[in-house]
Parts: structure tokens; C-alpha cells; sequence
């Protein structure tokens, strides 16, 4: 009994709700006339016909007849009475079983369904929430931060524009919550100058709006902004940003660096004072048809030799692992061991001729970043695009045509690329052609991005020797806003990141600690509490509670690691005091080692 009368009261409020329960009034009161002048009509015609019935059975008759059950035990004689019935069952067809349902689900049902729903999405957080996240913006890359965040012990909302996209982010396990984003009062909802940060990746354009209402309200916050055009940089931190990222631009970069030319080129990853995470292709050395053992990296040059790229798929190396030519060496060690690989290792350069220029496929901001960069480093390059771009990279060839037609790659020069970079902005598209490439060239470099995660295996199947993800790039960034070096992405799935070693490690060494053989993690440094580093520590070294270790691992091997030593996934030292942050991973300058 009290829940017709709630229900009752919340579709009356507003005025939309009392609207929609007038346009459903006028639907019943001319369908109640209707039945009023049919029963009335019943009797007069009854009587005509010399029939007498109670007003009881007229009502009777004329609903039956409406609702076309039709029982069919009161019937007329005259051709006036099965008129009359005719007409009686006509309106009954239409006002019955089709406006009335239809107005009652318009104006009745649906709005319910709304309210119901809008009951089970939030609208404003509660008074003590502090140090979240507030993400504005419901693209793929956005819902990957916010689970990724969530991965990382972070407490993040999506600021969702409909009702609908907070119930399909909240049927994710994602929290959402409902508003428009140029109104001050959401974010004095959220809690917003309480926030740790606020991060817009919508357009350019409401990136700006989402900036300007939130400086409205407080003019501290930290707020990061994506940015897609160059000219929206300096109007979004007019705007009150922060930050301002062109992830987009980042991506295409980070693509180029793993190009292989025709000389040996260590490209490095990521660097962390006298750390570097680097990599070179197995080809352009004479390590190829070796064991790890056999090769004797460590002891004649002092890298260590942390993982393998197999066409991409991860390996862990072990000492009888064979050093394939298509195989990527992903290494550990200091600038002067880095040199010290290239000096040693480097096969002779082969001739300029035998190399054609690197292809980009797709002439969007990502490809034209990547081409950019490759001219830069000096190489020849060609871009393949539907439409001239010709203006937006001075400079640099543009192959007009179509990316999938043979004779447009031909006359790119893909029989004697040595590398293939896939940018366009859709990843079917992208999967598409990396099969038709590998085809076309099945010794051939791809290099592939994508916008999803869940793309990325299907990349590599279909042939990709490298595939980074836009949405990982984003998700990166921002935790190395949040803390400094703790996680760095050195590729799809794989990231150098940071953890103290606490009471757990305490005492054990790298070789009875089972973080590699068990956690598969790889220590590629130890950061004593004296600061010194420790790059490629000895396995025999004890661990001290105090000591920071830089590890290297997928996702997997993180989380394993995060749940056996530090369930709270808290980046604290041994006196429970959280850990500086000290120097930041950073992605060095090109070209500072290479033969």
C-alpha cells in the first residue's frame, strides 16, 4: 500500500511528469465517453429491437465488444444493432489495444522507468569525499583510465552527461555520476576543490567549457586536459589547465622509436637517473644464433638482458634461450653499459640502397607525428593517405591513394621498406591492413597502434610485431602525475614500476626471493635508503626493508607482486612514511647512443 502512493508522488514531480499524466487524463476521459455513449446507445437500440437489459449489462456488452472478446451471449437482430456493433468494435481496436497501450507506455511507463533509473545513478558525491579523481568524459580511453586508476588503488568518478552512460559504466563496476559538464554546481557536487585531479578527455572544445566552470568554482585544483590541436593548447591553460597533453602526437613518437634501420640504434625506453631500459633488434648484431649464456652480454658489456620481444609476445628469458634475428632485446643497465653494447655487438651497416623508405600508413595526427619524427631522425619516409596532406608535413613525401591498394604501396616503395607504421584512427581498420601488409611483406617490420586495449592481442595475431594503445599511453601519463615514477609503460602491457621493499624482502636476496623465477618480475635497480642506485644489482646482495626496487613486468607479474609484498598497493618505506618521489621516469632524447 505504500508503494502505488510513493510511486504515485515521484511521477508527479516536476513539470514534465504533470504533462505527461495530462496527455494521459485526455486519453482516458474520451475513451470513459465513449464507453458512457456506447452503453447508452446499447438500450436504445435494444429497445428498438423490443429488448429490455439493466445498464449493468449495457456496460457489460460494450466492454466485452471494445476489448474484442466478443462472449457473443447478447447480440443484435437489426441490421442497425451489428452497425452499431461494428462501430463499437472499431473504436474498442483503436482506442483500447493501441492508443491507450501506447499512452500508457509513453506517458505512463516509460517516464517511471526514467525515474527509476535516475534513483539508481548518483548525482553528487557524499560531503567527505577528498583526493579522488574526476574524469570528464565517457570515450574507451576514459573508461581504461578509471579501471586502470582502480588497478592503482585510486578512487576515480566519471562525469557522464546522460543517465543511460552512468548505468553503462556502472554495469563496467565503474563509479559514475550524472550532470552537465559546464555547470558549476556538479562540480561543487563532486567535491571538486577537494579533489587530487581533475582530468578532461572530451573534445577541445568542452575541454575548454569543463575548464572555465571549474575554475569558477575553485582556482587550485589540478586539472589536465588532452588536447587534439596545437592551436587549443595555449587557450586550454588560458582556460585554467594544468596540464595539457597531445596524447595522440605522444603516441606517434613513441611508434618511431622502435623502427629498425640499417644501422644498430639502442632506443631507449625510459630513464631513471643512471637507470636505462632499452631496446635493440637481435638482427643488427652478432648475437644472432646464440644462447644468452653463449652471448655473455652481462659480463662483456654489463647490460642485463630483462626480456625479449617475439614477434610481439613477451618472453622471460632464461640462459639457454636462443637469440633469434627477429627477436628485440629489451635491456637494463647504465648510459656507459648501453655504449659500451653498441661499441661491441654492432654488425657493419648495410648499404643505403637495399633499404626503401619507412611507410606510414595514415596521414592522421598520429602518422603525422610519427613522420615527423622519423625525418628528424633522418630518415626517408612516406606517408600514405587518402587526401594531400602535404601542407601539414612540408618536407615529406605523400603517396595519395588508398592504403589497402597494392599498386598505391608499390608506388609507396613497400617492396623495399624496411618498416611499416599502421596509425589510422580505426582499429578495424588498423587490424585490416596488418594483415594485408604482412601478406604483401611477410619480412617486414609492423608497427601498429590502436585505441583499445583489447585490440591489441588481435593485432599481434593478425601480424603486428609491435602494437601500443593510445588509452595505455593516457593511463601512464596520468599515474605519473599522480606519483612520479611509480609506473612507467615501456610497451603494450609491460611497465617498469616502483615498490619499496619492506619487511617482506627484508633480508632475502634476488636469488632466493622468487620475484623472478615465481612473481616473473625482473630488479633492474635498488635504490638504497642513502640514495645510491644500484643498476643490475648482485643476486647475492641482501635486501634492506628500507631499499626501493625498480622492477620490470606485465600487468600480471605487477599485480602478483603488489599481492604477495604490498596488499595495499601503497608505495610506503619500512617506517610506513610513503617513499619521495624523487626523479621522475622520463622518455630521453633520441640519438644520444648509437654506431
Amino acid at each position: 500500500m505504500k508503494f502505488f502512493p510513493s510511486q504515485f508522488s515521484l511521477l508527479s514531480q516536476g513539470k514534465g511528469a504533470r504533462r505527461n499524466f495530462g496527455y494521459f487524463s485526455r486519453v482516458i476521459f474520451i475513451l470513459t465517453v465513449c464507453v458512457v455513449v456506447f452503453s447508452l446507445l446499447f438500450h436504445y437500440i435494444m429497445e428498438y429491437e423490443g429488448r429490455e437489459y439493466s445498464w449493468i449489462t449495457g456496460l457489460y456488452w460494450t466492454l466485452t465488444v471494445m476489448s474484442t472478446l466478443g462472449f457473443g451471449d447478447i447480440t443484435f437482430n437489426s441490421d442497425l444493432g451489428r452497425a452499431f456493433s461494428i462501430i463499437v468494435l472499431l473504436t474498442g481496436i483503436v482506442g483500447l489495444l493501441i492508443v491507450l497501450p501506447s499512452s500508457f507506455i509513453q506517458f505512463v511507463y516509460t517516464p517511471w522507468l526514467e525515474a527509476q533509473k535516475k534513483k539508481e545513478v548518483q548525482h553528487s558525491l557524499p560531503a567527505s569525499a577528498r583526493n579522488h579523481i574526476i574524469i570528464v568524459g565517457v570515450s574507451p580511453v576514459a573508461r581504461n583510465l578509471a579501471q586502470v586508476l582502480a588497478r592503482y588503488g585510486f578512487h576515480s568518478v566519471l562525469l557522464c552527461s546522460t543517465t543511460q552512460q552512468a548505468l553503462d559504466l556502472m554495469d563496467l563496476g565503474l563509479h559514475a555520476v550524472v550532470g552537465d559538464y559546464d555547470d558549476v554546481e556538479v562540480y561543487r557536487g563532486l567535491h571538486a576543490q577537494n579533489a587530487r585531479i581533475v582530468v578532461a578527455l572530451d573534445t577541445d572544445v568542452r575541454n575548454i567549457n569543463v575548464a572555465f566552470t571549474l575554475r569558477e568554482l575553485d582556482k587550485k585544483v589540478p586539472m589536465v586536459s588532452r588536447s587534439e590541436k596545437d592551436e587549443s593548447i595555449e587557450i586550454l591553460k588560458v582556460a585554467g589547465c594544468t596540464r595539457v597533453f597531445q596524447f595522440r602526437k605522444a603516441l606517434g613518437r613513441s611508434l618511431t622509436r622502435r623502427v629498425i634501420t640499417d644501422r644498430l640504434r639502442v632506443s631507449p625506453l625510459a630513464t631513471f637517473g643512471p637507470l636505462v631500459i632499452a631496446e635493440a633488434p637481435v638482427k643488427q648484431t652478432s648475437l644472432g644464433g646464440m644462447t644468452l649464456r653463449e652471448s655473455d652480454l652481462r659480463g662483456r658489456t654489463g647490460v642485463n638482458v630483462v626480456g625479449l620481444w617475439d614477434h610481439g609476445v613477451f618472453e622471460h628469458p632464461g640462459p639457454d634461450t636462443l637469440l633469434e634475428d627477429h627477436k628485440v632485446l629489451v635491456m637494463a643497465g647504465s648510459r656507459e653499459q648501453m655504449d659500451a653494447f653498441s661499441r661491441e655487438l654492432a654488425r657493419e651497416p648495410q648499404t643505403r640502397e637495399k633499404n626503401g623508405p619507412v611507410l606510414v600508413l595514415g596521414g592522421g595526427r598520429v602518422g603525422t607525428a610519427a613522420a615527423v619524427a622519423l625525418k628528424e631522425r633522418g630518415l626517408d619516409v612516406v606517408v600514405v593517405d587518402k587526401s594531400n596532406i602535404a601542407s601539414r608535413i612540408p618536407g615529406i613525401r605523400v603517396q595519395i591513394g588508398d592504403a589497402s591498394d597494392p599498386f598505391t604501396l608499390e608506388q609507396a616503395g613497400i617492396k623495399t621498406s624496411p618498416s611499416i607504421l599502421i596509425t589510422t584512427h580505426d582499429d578495424d581498420t588498423n587490424i585490416y591492413l596488418t594483415i594485408y601488409c604482412r601478406r604483401l611483406r611477410p619480412d617486414v617490420q609492423i608497427i601498429t597502434r590502436t585505441n583499445l586495449d583489447r585490440n591489441v592481442h588481435v593485432l599481434h595475431t593478425a601480424g603486428a610485431d609491435l602494437v601500443l594503445s593510445l588509452a595505455s599511453m593516457v593511463s601512464s601519463q596520468i599515474i605519473n602525475l599522480l606519483e612520479p615514477g611509480r609506473v612507467f609503460m615501456l610497451n603494450e602491457g609491460l611497465n617498469i614500476f616502483r615498490a619499496a621493499a619492506g619487511e617482506g624482502l627484508a633480508g632475502k636476496t634476488l636469488v632466493n626471493s622468487g620475484i623472478r623465477r615465481d612473481l616473473r618480475c625482473n630488479v633492474v635497480a635498488v635504490k638504497t635508503a642513502d640514495g645510491e642506485m644500484l643498476v643490475n644489482p648482485d643476486p647475492r646482495r641482501e635486501f634492506q626493508a628500507a631499499d626501493e626496487l625498480f622492477l620490470i613486468g606485465d600487468s600480471s607479474a605487477e599485480t602478483a607482486f603488489y599481492e604477495a609484498y604490498w596488499p595495499d598497493r601503497g608505495l610506503r618505506g619500512a617506517n610506513g612514511e610513503g617513499i619521495s618521489a624523487g626523479e621522475r621516469l622520463h622518455e630521453p632524447g633520441e640519438g644520444w647512443f648509437s654506431v
